[in-house]
């Protein structure tokens, strides 16, 4: 594959953020191209649970942060999408849920209706009782409190899915990705052996932009990971439910979304406090023991019997913090022609995409006449997360 190619802007990594920004910046008219070394959305995207945050989780403890403040309006822009009249079409992608659900174990209820009564987040939520309550805590034994957040949770593997369709024959599977240069600056990339000019390259590659980073003989921008072991459980009794549970401390006790397995059968997803350091440092077996305890005092009226059990560990990559916090915002990097980011959540995806437009208007990279791009090898899209593990 000698032949070379042009593009506006070179993408690198096919996870939700890059994928959108491809859609994106060809909706405005840039040519584009994006590559990705394995299967699109596979790393942390499809892992992820879906769920299109508006920040009220980040508002445990009492007060709008700044991650809740840059997080609020991503809800408003996601159902835009969904509804076909947002910044792209995505009226094909999968609603799991229209709301998502922050409950309390009784003995919390006192906790949790002072928090919702105070100024911060009383626009955000909606208490709901009875009928109205998540299918999964309907049962007379339930004694908390529920809230509805207005926040979306989508089928993933729909959204790569329709992702992917907006890239039209812009996307190329990779298998050795090496710098490109002239007069020793970055002019583009050479995969597998064509090269390929751009007058802007994007890594958007998640945990693999360090290695990309490395690649070029570059050390900047540091990465972070932060290590979560998440739990799955399928089991023919479980109903849907979305809700983050409330704990003691500024963190969900645990945090679970629904995923329908293709045999009709509920997939249940386990992250929040469950996940966190603690669950990290268990193996698989002490993790759903710890998952199963959590539940059984959580959620006693539901029969588990009959499930089966698993763990996937992730490793959140974002730009490194102090102290390994968690990132406000999207991120983006800039040195020539290169610019590197990481969303730092699946919902923010659309503002990695701003400051990248941003960053070509402020610099007057306009789309350029260019050829069509040949056929090309695309990518897979990945399957659901849970399957071969349940």
């Amino acid at each position: 594959m000698s032949d070379s190619l042009s593009t506006d802007v070179l993408i690198v990594g096919g996870g939700v953020a890059g994928l959108w920004l491809n859609a994106r910046l060809r909706r405005l008219g840039y040519s584009t191209l994006l590559v990705d070394k394995g299967v699109l959305g596979g790393g942390q995207s499809v892992k992820s649970q879906g769920i299109i945050h508006g920040g009220t989780k980040y508002a445990l403890s009492g007060a709008l942060t700044g991650a809740s403040e840059a997080i609020a309006d991503m809800p408003r822009r996601w159902r835009e999408a969904l509804a076909g009249n947002g910044e792209l079409d995505l009226s094909d992608v999968r609603l799991l849920s229209d709301a998502h659900y922050l409950w309390s174990p009784g003995t919390l209820s006192g906790n949790l209706t002072s928090f919702f009564a105070s100024k911060a987040v009383r626009s955000r939520v909606d208490q709901v009782k009875g009928s109205e309550l998540p299918p999964a805590l309907q049962d007379s034994r339930f004694k908390g409190k529920v809230y509805r957040l207005g926040e979306l949770v989508l089928d993933v593997p729909s959204l790569i899915q329709r992702l992917a369709e907006l890239s039209g024959p812009g996307l190329l599977k990779a298998e050795r990705i090496e710098p490109l240069r002239k007069n020793g600056e970055l002019t583009g990339l050479v995969v597998d052996g064509r090269s390929i000019r751009a007058q802007r390259i994007v890594l958007t590659a998640g945990a693999g932009n360090a290695e990309l980073l490395n690649a070029l003989g570059l050390a900047q921008p540091a990465m972070q990971k932060r290590p979560l072991h998440m739990v799955i459980i399928k089991a023919p009794t479980l109903k849907p439910l979305y809700a983050h549970c409330l704990g003691g401390g500024s963190k969900p006790r645990i945090t679970v979304t629904s995923h329908p397995a293709e045999d009709g059968e509920w997939v249940w997803y386990l992250g929040g406090d469950l996940a966190e350091a603690g669950g990290v440092a268990r193996d698989e077996a002490a993790q759903i023991a710890a998952a199963k305890t959590e539940l059984a005092e959580l959620l006693p009226w539901i029969d588990l019997s009959a499930a089966k059990w698993a763990t996937l560990r992730i490793d959140r990559a974002e730009p490194a913090q102090s102290a390994l916090a968690r990132p406000d915002n999207a991120f983006l990097a800039e040195q020539g022609r290169l610019l590197v980011g990481w969303p730092t959540k699946l919902a923010l995806s659309p503002d990695f995409a701003d400051r990248v437009e941003a960053a070509l208007v402020r610099d007057g990279i306009q789309p350029q006449p260019l050829a069509p791009l040949p056929e090309l090898p695309r990518p897979a899209i990945t399957r659901p997360f849970w399957e071969g593990l349940v």
